[in-house]
């Protein structure tokens, strides 16, 4: 597959042309990535106007997605987040009705919040059954149905995360099913599972049956931090591809990074080419780490097929055991109380499966610990947006009951925050803020 913002970006670095142009480095390595870091100039085509070498490059990413159409983001998934709800927000919206809403998992990524406080959208919450961590939240089928059935008036769409952080992977195709006989869009968004299309059968929502998606690239292919995807289901509604290229252009910045844009251009060669193979060697692998671990006495959780979650004993913490590693020379995603979570490439080398597998050892610390972490349910005293752009004020989380949030108030995104903006807290909320380690919030100013 051709590459024709890599191959740009290269013969540029090596013209030797003048750079009478942004950015001030002017091509001179202070940190060796300069040549190749330009912008807009001529040929190198507008990212939100693609007619170039963009466009044919975004076309080879909708091809190898199956996508109606692919996106690219030099700012991550926040901002094809905030272009997923501006777009269903805008579909949704006319002068005859009440501001529009979404129907949401309540594991929502902060900038889902901000998107709403920007759209002047409400939101309904879909909450977990079961849940001992606010960084998963099991949703169902049969929950959205029943939401949906009894909603006076439709939402401008669902929204859920899926795989959430700790690898919980939600039931996308029967969800899309439910929202498709409303006449619902849904919304995924997937940044951690940009290589779910690539498996032996795939589990990307674009084959599941999402309308819009977010993949965040570079959480799990060899593309720069900040690089990501906005994809358009084959099945969504006309308006979505339409105004897509505005979407993210309200949320884009003007300047984006061509190292970004360029490495997600390279990104579909190595897409095109022997990764089938490399993932499918790799998620085998995985199975056989928890295996192993397994007859090692360790718990894991989740069914994402390359994030690997441990599910720590109580004497043995998250955190404890994250630092532990960290002294074997290993680095993990993500740890918390009751989990410790590793991310898994394709360029994971099989040899340092088996150095994590030697330095966790045998567990000789007892089963994981039962640590139930319920997210609190709270009132509502005003929109999301009335209390976003609020006067505010940062206050100690222990003299929070009684006040109204202002912020979302999240262990770590995404994840079920412990308070929305435009909620009014209460002592459970402060256990909880006590419990997550979160010493101050934001409130509306009295």
């Amino acid at each position: 597959m051709n590459t024709p913002v890599a191959d740009f970006v290269r013969a540029y670095a090596q013209s030797g042309t003048v750079r009478l142009h942004m950015p001030g480095h002017k091509g001179v390595p202070f940190v060796g990535c300069e040549p190749y870091d330009i912008t807009e100039i001529a040929g190198a085509d507008a990212l939100y106007e693609a007619d170039g070498i963009l466009r044919e490059s975004e076309e080879n990413a909708s091809r190898l997605f199956g996508s109606a159409a692919t996106l690219y983001s030099t700012e991550g998934s926040s901002q094809c987040i905030r272009a997923m709800v501006w777009l269903a927000a805008g579909r949704a919206a006319s002068p005859k009705k009440t501001r529009p809403w979404f129907l949401a998992a309540r594991n929502a990524h902060r900038a889902f919040l901000y998107a709403l406080a920007l759209a002047d959208a409400d939101v309904e919450w879909l909450w977990p059954q079961n849940a001992d961590s606010l960084c998963s939240c099991a949703v169902t089928p049969e929950q959205v149905e029943d939401a949906l059935c009894a909603a006076a008036d439709p939402p401008a769409a669902v929204y859920v995360t899926s795989p959430d952080y700790l690898g919980g992977m939600l039931p996308v195709r029967e969800i899309a099913a439910v929202c498709h006989r409303h006449a619902v869009p849904l919304l995924v968004d997937n940044a951690h599972g940009a290589y779910l299309r690539f498996l032996p059968g795939s589990l990307h929502p674009m084959d599941c049956g999402a309308d819009l998606c977010c993949d965040s690239a570079h959480k799990t292919l060899p593309v720069l931090t900040g690089g990501a995807y906005l994809h358009i289901g084959a099945g969504a509604p006309p308006e979505f591809a339409a105004r897509a290229k505005t979407a993210m252009a309200v949320f884009g910045s003007t300047s984006p990074s061509y190292l970004t844009l360029a490495s997600l251009d390279l990104a579909n060669r190595y897409l095109d080419g022997d990764f089938r193979e490399k993932l499918e060697k790799k998620a085998r692998e995985c199975v056989d780490l928890r295996q192993i671990l397994a007859e090692n006495g360790w718990e894991t959780a989740g069914t994402e097929p390359l994030k690997l979650t441990l599910r720590c004993p109580a004497s043995l913490p998250g955190p404890k055991l994250a630092e532990r590693l960290r002294g074997d020379g290993i680095e993990c995603e993500y740890a918390e109380r009751g989990y410790l979570v590793f991310m898994i490439s394709a360029e994971t080398k099989s040899s340092e499966l088996r150095t994590l597998a030697a330095a966790l050892g045998r567990n000789t610390c007892g089963p994981a610990a039962q640590v139930p972490l319920p997210p609190v349910r709270l009132s509502r005293a005003m929109t999301v947006r009335e209390a976003v752009f609020a006067p505010q004020e940062r206050i100690p989380a222990p003299l929070c009951p009684g006040r109204v949030s202002a912020s979302p108030a999240v262990s770590c995104p995404p994840a079920i925050p412990i308070a929305v903006p435009g909620e009014i807290l209460n002592a459970d909320a402060a256990a909880l803020f006590a419990r997550c380690g979160i010493r101050e919030i934001l409130a509306v100013k009295e």
